[in-house]
């Protein structure tokens, strides 16, 4: 698909044809969104500059006829799933009245006309933490955040870990506060920002040295890192002191990351919607709700299990702990002050000192305050005082609160 400027309407058949021209680069863009909702197909942008716009077509024709008739056949079409849509909302509501359902209607554009009397053809419908949008803008992000703070994210202290895109910082800052210190903390993606560095300065055998300084859990950890990439040259710790340390650090974190650095978490969603994003609107929301109602109900009956079990802390925090318990036999204890819990350890046999103070739960070691679980060094310290380590465990791992 390629389009020209000036101004001449879509065909009949709402197909692009050589030649058709446009008013602008942004109706050519949105009439490729147009046509991808109405067509259910995918593109790939292989070139977007500012004069010109070049996509192309990841299906052949044929296959999405195929495939469009037996969609079509099974779900039914797009204007009749969204006239379902209100009515399986309202179904819900009924069923779950604690449930809240929100949703805006923006108005469509057939080119650069405004269409009146249809539904919304943008896919803006939002069910409470999952958003059907147009693209990644400021106003989308905005509208997301908003919702998932008011409705989902009603406590404070929580980190919110994102790729650096330009329309997310804008909605973070038009916030009023509600994704900023200390109500929350916004953070990157250490994958990210490796991707950006690569982008920029084309070295890819100093990608990994990026991802060591974001991994650093300690400062002293983190200076051995940055000093090495300085080194090598300047101009790449100037790029790097453009973001916050405490945007991509752990060292520098204050803990908010729970030692998660990537937005892994949430790309592996992508496997439990698999095959559901070309859907018709109201099979894609039921597909959604749906596979995670089954996808929920199968991780409540493992957590029961494991609790029928007598287990009091998750199952991979139990294996870590046990793990560092193990490991803590070799290390030597001084007691500064009993009273408020503070101490030095050294490892033996390789010497290496690390202080601790439980009542802070810190230790320089960095694995308890990143993680907020108990690492060899405090295995130590409770051993020789004979205090009781699981009272150091954080609360988010009990199995009360999974």
């Amino acid at each position: 698909m390629a389009a020209v400027v000036a101004e001449v309407p879509l065909v009949a058949d709402a197909e692009f044809a050589m030649g058709m021209e446009f008013s602008s680069r942004e109706a050519v863009i949105r009439a490729m969104k147009e046509y991808a909702i109405r067509r259910s197909v995918d593109y790939r942008v292989y070139e977007s500059e500012s004069l010109t716009f070049y996509a192309k077509c990841t299906y052949y024709r044929k296959a999405w006829l195929a495939k469009q008739k037996s969609v079509e056949k099974i779900f039914r079409g797009w204007k009749a799933s969204y006239e379902a849509l209100l009515i399986w909302f309202e179904a819900i509501c009924h069923k779950e009245p604690s449930a809240i359902i929100h949703f805006e209607i923006m108005p469509a554009y057939q080119g650069d006309d405004l269409v009146y009397d249809i539904r919304d053809g943008n896919n803006n419908i939002v069910p409470i933490a999952f958003a059907i949008v147009e693209g990644e803008t400021s106003d989308v992000w905005h509208f997301f955040l908003s919702n998932l703070r008011q409705h989902v994210v009603t406590r404070d202290g929580v980190g919110l870990i994102s790729d650096r895109h330009e329309s997310i910082n804008a909605a973070v800052a038009r916030s009023n506060g509600a994704w900023s210190p200390p109500i929350a903390f916004h953070m990157f993606c250490i994958r990210h920002i490796e991707s950006n560095f690569l982008r920029k300065f084309k070295v890819p055998y100093l990608q990994k040295l990026v991802v060591n300084i974001g991994y650093s859990r300690t400062v002293r950890e983190y200076k051995v890192h940055y000093k090495r990439l300085r080194e090598r040259d300047e101009a790449y710790t100037n790029w790097l002191n453009r973001i916050l340390r405490e945007q991509y650090a752990l060292a520098f974190d204050g803990g908010y990351r729970w030692g998660h650095m990537t937005m892994n978490l949430v790309e592996c969603i992508n496997s439990v919607l698999k095959g559901a994003r070309n859907l018709p609107i109201t099979a894609l929301v039921k597909a959604t709700f749906y596979r995670f109602n089954e996808l929920f109900t199968g991780k409540r009956s493992e957590a029961e299990a494991w609790i029928s079990g007598g287990h009091i802390f998750s199952e991979l925090v139990t294996s870590k702990l046990h793990a560092n318990q193990l490991a803590s036999g070799n290390i030597q204890v001084n007691c500064l002050d009993r009273k408020n819990e503070v101490f030095e350890v050294r490892e033996m046999p390789n010497g290496l000192e690390y202080a601790i103070d439980l009542c802070r739960y810190r230790c320089d070691y960095g694995e308890f305050q990143v993680d907020r679980i108990l690492c060899r060094h405090v295995f130590a310290c409770c051993a020789n005082q004979r205090l009781d380590w699981q009272g150091y465990v954080h609360d988010v791992y009990k199995m009360d609160q999974v």
